[in-house]
């Protein structure tokens, strides 16, 4: 399943980061790294863009920046 199908609550971890380039290093760089546990927090009103807690923080990116992020629920 992607980042973006979690609903608010749930948790999963990271199993693949998709992307290219300087896409795929920013999320790397973010903390999405594979492994790490994610938790949804918020979801705009109009459905964009999601709040995601990990690694201590909480972040914020847009729906198209979810779907490169395959996670597996816990």
């Amino acid at each position: 399943m992607l980042l973006n199908e979690l609903k608010i609550g749930q948790t999963a971890k990271i199993k693949k980061v998709g992307g290219e380039g300087s896409l795929r290093l920013r999320f790397l760089d973010m903390g999405l790294i594979p492994k790490t546990t994610v938790t949804l927090i918020k979801v705009a009103p109009m459905g964009d863009p999601i709040e995601i807690r990990l690694r201590g923080y909480e972040l914020t990116m847009r729906v198209d920046e979810a779907k490169w992020i395959e996670v597996e629920k816990e």
